[in-house]
């Protein structure tokens, strides 16, 4: 009898932990992915198509030509999951598994920072990178934030990189001088548990005139004003906001009863939820590291592994380590 599973999400963990299962069960596995999209994407191409450095169609990548042996595919909006069931409903159907993987991902919650969706812009969704890609063009003076609204965020690299870029952007543009940029973010130094890392960054930010504004939230814009309102109640003058927009789960995942404190509690050794064969990977779930594909695929090999363990009646795997690196583009 095959093993039914259902994945929900294929980002870097729903497809990491899928492909996992496919090639270890092969003809033994019966298990659907299911995504709203048909197309994955790199976080960090967002920024290429920004930047206008590529295309949209470029960086996208059809579900259709990874697929995997035993894996079934199906663009669909997950509409309601029933985890102490294992049933999933979706504007598709309704499915139900012998083990269920909640790897959604977090969603962008824009109204949770006045005036952001109405005075700036954000550039972690697709969709808010290709409104800069039309939008960067017309600025040519003043000044630019780059700036963090809540934490935790995904890419933790990421608003650091878009500082960099900006500069190079407008450098190449003959703009820089007439432009200043800022980066407001919740940290002492830009990346915390890598002190060699932030300094090279730091020393970059000197390099390039760059503001870093530590140990700050960006809580309100004031688009009449054009403010950006910090969380002590300082404020900075924007001519351009690029905003990291406050990170969510689905409202689906919220209205399952799975989060606590915003979050899928898991247990961190092997992934599962307190809800018997329910699994949680990825930006989702509350592992104690950083929200990252890197993170999310470490998650899911060993998701995957207590998955087989249980069905094959090994043992468990070893906890997840929660060790991962990422690449910084620095720019010119």
């Amino acid at each position: 009898m095959k093993l039914r599973v259902i994945v929900l999400g294929a980002g870097f963990g729903g497809l990491e932990l899928s492909t996992i299962l496919s090639e270890s069960l092969g003809d033994g596995l019966d298990l659907t992915l299911i995504d709203k999209n048909d197309t994955f994407c790199f976080g960090y191409s967002k920024l290429d198509v920004m930047f206008g450095r590529k295309t949209p169609d470029a960086v996208r990548i059809s579900y259709s030509s990874i697929s995997k042996p035993g894996v079934v595919f199906r663009q669909e909006t997950v509409t309601a999951i029933d985890p102490e069931e294992r049933r999933v409903t979706t504007d598709g159907g309704t499915y139900e598994a012998d083990v269920l993987v909640v790897a959604l991902g977090a969603d962008y919650d824009q109204a949770a920072t006045p005036g952001l969706a109405e005075g700036g812009n954000e550039f972690y969704s697709f969709a808010g990178a290709l409104r800069l890609r039309e939008v960067l063009p017309a600025f040519s003076k003043g000044r630019a934030i780059v700036g963090v609204t809540s934490a935790p965020f995904k890419c933790p690299p990421a608003p650091s990189e878009a500082a960099l870029l900006l500069h190079d952007y407008l450098f190449l543009r003959g703009l820089r001088g007439a432009c200043e940029i800022s980066l407001v973010m919740p940290f002492g130094n830009p990346i915390p548990p890598s002190p060699a890392t932030s300094k090279a960054l730091l020393d970059a930010f000197a390099e390039r005139g760059i503001a870093f504004v530590p140990n700050r939230l960006v809580r309100a814009l004031d688009p009449a004003r054009r403010t950006a309102v910090l969380d002590d109640g300082s404020q900075l003058p924007y001519d351009l906001f690029l905003g990291i927009p406050k990170h969510c789960v689905p409202g689906v995942v919220t209205a399952s009863g799975m989060t606590e404190n915003g979050w899928i509690p898991v247990d961190p050794g092997n992934l599962k939820t307190r809800f018997p064969g329910v699994y949680a990977v990825g930006d989702v779930a509350s592992v104690g590291t950083p929200k990252a594909g890197v993170f999310a695929e470490g998650a899911a090999r060993v998701g995957a592994a207590s998955i087989l363990a249980d069905l094959q009646g090994g043992d468990q795997p070893a906890a997840y380590n929660g060790a991962g690196s990422c690449y910084i583009e620095f720019g010119g």
